[in-house]
């Protein structure tokens, strides 16, 4: 018996052969506690079958559902100083950016693309929640102002689907910092008539709700998901009260006039594709004629399966 072809080798061929395969085949409903395989998640956008729970869903997996055929260029962003304040907590700043960078494969949270929707040009923005919980920094508000410029220059639609913790506390004053400069990238794209569509994913809270991501013609939201400055944990300690129910939530926020509309993830394409027709006043795709422009523009919070039927609120109390 030859102990190095039998047993060496194939443990070096199957070491470096070794297949991507999530370390937990089941993944377990937050809402329901029911245990979904992984494989039927992800065929599922990452939307949980019998509940409708929305999970998070990374940055590549969330473009690759968006544009047309999954097909999309990424737009880099140009590079920032790291750790300028050589900030340390528990651990030196440089090596939690170092963890998150292998953990993600990218360099920040934000991820910017370029690609087609129903065939039309379009820029979109995602910011991952797996990167420093989508923490807004430098690199950050440098990938959300380059995503704004790449729209305004190819004079194409911006959407951006937000998702963060808030702002990067290693960065400091930095991070604050780009809560205005986002703003005015912001501003440069409203003065070139273009539109900008915010989708809010669970969860968006602190300074990136506090500045750009409430700075959209049209503002969607992820049924269930977190919206916010300050948590309700927050609220409730500072207040010493108890909070509604589903307060701050996707449904709560539609009630109350803070989005537009709550739109299950299986019909965002449909929805963006209708909105951006209709802001830019473009020739109706066929594709999306079937869909009126009524059922897209407003979504209730029981639209939690894409096979069910969108409704209409019912119309406001006239006032006596």
């Amino acid at each position: 018996m030859n102990w190095i072809d039998n047993f060496v080798r194939p443990k070096i061929r199957s070491f470096l052969n070794k297949r991507e395969t999530p370390e937990n085949l089941w993944v377990k409903d937050p809402e329901s506690g029911e245990m979904v395989f992984y494989r039927d998640l992800e065929a599922n956008q990452w939307v949980v079958p019998n509940s409708g729970y929305h999970m998070k869903i990374k940055g590549h997996d969330r473009l690759a559902s968006f544009f047309d055929h999954g097909k999309f260029d990424i737009v880099p962003v140009s590079a920032v100083a790291q750790d300028p304040l050589k900030f340390r907590d528990q651990k030196r700043y440089v090596d939690r950016l170092k963890e998150a960078r292998t953990k993600t494969g990218r360099e920040d949270a934000v991820l910017v693309a370029t690609g087609k929707l129903y065939d039309r040009d379009v820029t979109a923005a995602v910011q991952d929640f797996d990167f420093m919980a989508g923490s807004l920094g430098m690199a950050a508000g440098q990938g959300i102002v380059t995503g704004l410029e790449t729209a305004a220059s190819r004079k194409t639609p911006f959407v951006l689907f937000a998702a963060s913790g808030g702002a990067r506390m290693q960065e400091g004053i930095l991070s604050l910092m780009q809560m205005p400069r986002t703003t005015v990238a912001v501003l440069r794209l409203r003065e070139a008539g273009l539109p900008f569509i915010v989708v809010f994913t669970n969860p968006t809270t602190g300074g990136v709700t506090a500045s750009y991501a409430m700075l959209g013609d049209v503002h969607i939201a992820e049924p269930g998901a977190l919206i916010c400055f300050a948590g309700p944990r927050v609220i409730e300690q500072t207040i010493r009260e108890k909070l509604p129910k589903g307060f701050q939530r996707s449904e709560y926020l539609y009630d109350h006039g803070m989005v537009d509309m709550v739109v299950h993830r299986h019909n965002l394409r449909s929805t963006i594709g209708s909105l951006l027709g209709l802001l830019t006043n473009a020739e109706p795709i066929e594709e999306l004629a079937t869909v009126s422009a009524s059922t897209q523009l407003t979504v209730t919070e029981t639209d939690l399966s894409p096979k069910d039927e969108v409704q209409q609120p019912p119309p406001a109390a006239s006032a006596e």
